[in-house]
């Protein structure tokens, strides 16, 4: 997690040092290890940077080439090293060549087309003074953010939408209907911002800036058709665990020692066990010891729903890894709702980061600058939506019958339940499916917060047009691979990684998600129903795949605890001096979004422990915080 930053005059004017100081002086706090500027004529990059890895430790951005025709600024870390080094004949540098210097050589190789020979998490900018051009990239999932900002004669980009605004002409213009899409939890465009000027470069795109305009060009997409075969369940896992092996090894290059998030749940237990197999076969890329290595949970002992303690002390037996237990603070919800607003700049999808702030501290102070967690494995592994209804137009009526039977007695799920949802309305024509889902509902109540949205924004946006759409949508998808596929390319899956990097960068950590790897979603996407669900179990490929290195209280589980009840808990603990005061001290700025009685209503219902309105609160009270610090001025 360093930054990048850098500013294009467009229509030739020469930068001076000052502006590309200002948009890294606001970067600062992701780079302690130093911050750099470079400069030629209208264009000028700059960087700071966190040291993670031995070769970052002699990694100098900007960097020039030899010929001094091209520039670099990365934020970036490349898991194919060994092949590009190999591809690029590259051997005779030694092994300590930086990863923003294997792009560039990349780039020299083969022009825009490098990112088709790049693996892992990066967001970097090239100036190629040959072409007169700009050349931007990001990561296939988006685990490192890019935003920029556009003008007739000036292109900027930043790590984070705050630097951009320390650029006295880029004006800082609310979004409204945006603001409204958040309030709503629509998350569909992947490339708008909660300001107008403001956006980010999509997930697995490049973009060229020149003179001649801004061309944006997605260079990587999943495939829905494509499916594996293998000949045994066997071969099935023995292939997932090279990939999945493969996905947290080339995460562990390290210079410093490495933390992990360990939740006790799937995820989480299998990337800890792989790596606890890893190095005692000695065959990872860091060189840290067990002893170095330190996992860190989150426990609550006020909330026994959410407590994991149990499943914790079963992953770690034996480990030889450092445990650190960390039991948030009960208000800390609400409190690191201010602090994240005020250092971001960006609204905030997920609220249960929040909760982990202290964790992430936490991980700070025990000297961690790597932290590994098992994000994105609910998403990247799949819960087999949709298998059981292949399975039946497959007349594979037995075998659907045995793993509904078994999926209700793992999740306690009524079989009559599995069967209607999972087989026979996924089964029926879609356009009864859909109208089946539109009359179960009452027509005021298309989604749960309607009511509580001001009705004239509602209307000025098409709100319930657009929820409409994306449940139709969702509706029409029929086959586990469509529906596995929807999950996956759903644009709020970027800003999730966004969210996390946004909190991570108070800490300076670096976050290495193995489930993002682009190996492992495509190997997981092309599975056949059969890999999804089997034998009861839903993520089956993961459970079966690391039978060995799991503990069986791991492997069996059917769920997780829901830290949603943690994230409520501790904000009904802070009461009306926190919550409702945030809320309700200066209504005026969130009046001509959300109806204030209704709110008051939902609130009020809240402290009284219903749920209902739970999520719609925390995201209205973050919009008052984020309005309070980030917005001058709200378009009428």
């Amino acid at each position: 997690m360093s930054a990048i930053a850098g500013i294009y005059q467009v229509d030739g004017k020469h930068i001076d040092s000052s502006i590309v100081s200002l948009l890294t002086d606001a970067l600062a706090h992701r780079g302690p290890d130093g911050c750099a500027t470079w400069l030629a004529g209208p264009v000028g990059l700059g960087h700071c940077m966190l040291w993670t890895t031995l070769e970052s430790l002699h990694e100098h951005l900007p960097l020039t080439s030899d010929d001094g025709l091209l520039t670099i600024t990365a934020d970036a870390r490349i898991d194919n090293r060994d092949e590009l080094i190999s591809d690029l004949n590259l051997s005779q540098h030694g092994e300590i060549i930086p990863d923003s210097s294997l792009i560039l050589y990349a780039y020299q190789r083969w022009g825009e087309s490098c990112v088709d020979h790049l693996l892992g998490d990066f967001a970097f900018a090239i100036w190629d003074a040959h072409k007169q051009h700009l050349f931007c990239a990001r990561d296939h999932m988006g685990v490192k953010p890019f935003y920029y900002y556009r003008s007739d004669d000036c292109f900027a980009f930043a790590s984070e939408i705050k630097s951009l605004f320390s650029l006295p002409d880029v004006p800082k213009e609310v979004n409204e209907e945006e603001v409204v899409n958040y309030l709503a939890a629509i998350w569909e465009d992947p490339q708008i911002t909660p300001y107008h000027h403001i956006f980010r470069l999509p997930a697995a795109h490049t973009m060229t800036v020149a003179q001649s305009g801004l061309n944006l060009h997605g260079y990587w997409h999943l495939d829905p058709r494509r499916e594996i075969h293998y000949d045994s369940n066997e071969e099935y896992e023995r292939a997932f665990r090279e990939i999945f092996i493969d996905a947290v090894r080339c995460r562990l290059r390290s210079a410093f020692p490495i933390g992990f998030l360990l939740s006790g749940g799937l995820d989480s237990s299998s990337v800890v066990c792989s790596t606890r197999d890893i190095v005692k076969q000695g065959n990872g890329h860091s060189d840290s010891q067990s002893s170095s290595i330190h996992t860190i949970s989150a426990i609550f002992h006020e909330v026994p729903e959410c407590n994991e303690r149990d499943y914790i002390r079963t992953v770690l037996a034996n480990s030889g890894f450092s445990p650190h237990c960390v039991e948030p603070a009960r208000d800390s919800p609400l409190v690191y709702m201010k602090t994240y607003q005020r250092s971001n700049g960006d609204l905030l999808n997920d609220k249960n980061l929040l909760l982990f702030w202290q964790v992430y501290q936490h991980a700070q102070e025990a000297g961690v600058r790597t932290l590994i967690d098992g994000f994105f494995g609910d998403t990247a592994v799949s819960y087999g939506g949709g298998c059981l209804a292949d399975l039946t137009r497959k007349m594979k009526w037995g075998t659907v019958f045995k793993e509904a039977v078994g999926i209700s007695r793992h999740w306690h799920i009524p079989l009559w339940k599995i069967l209607w949802q999972q087989v026979f309305l996924l089964t029926i024509p879609p356009e009864l499916r859909s109208r089946w889902h539109t009359l179960r509902k009452h027509p005021n109540t298309i989604f749960d917060d309607s009511h509580l949205i001001n009705t004239r924004l509602a209307q000025r946006y098409n709100l319930a047009a657009k929820v409409h759409f994306r449940e139709e949508k969702q509706w029409l998808l029929k086959t586990a691979r469509e529906l596995h596929h929807f999950d996956l390319t759903w644009s709020a899956r970027q800003r999730d990684f966004e969210n996390l990097d946004g909190v991570a960068s108070a800490f300076n950590l670096d976050l290495r998600h193995p489930f993002s790897d682009r190996r492992l979603i495509e190997f997981c996407l092309a599975l056949p129903p059969e890999q999804k669900v089997r034998g009861g179990y839903t993520r089956a490929i993961l459970r079966y795949a690391l039978a060995a290195s799991l503990p069986e209280e791991i492997k069996t589980r059917a769920g997780k605890a829901d830290l949603d009840l943690a994230f409520y808990s501790g904000i009904r603990a802070s009461g009306e001096l926190d919550l409702g005061k945030i809320l309700f001290c200066e209504p005026q700025l969130i009046a001509q979004y959300i109806d204030i009685t209704l709110l008051r209503e939902a609130y009020d219902d809240f402290m009284k422990g219903t749920n209902k309105n739970a999520a719609f609160l925390w995201r209205a009270a973050f919009l008052v915080l984020w309005l309070q610090h980030n917005a001058s001025h709200v378009d009428q």
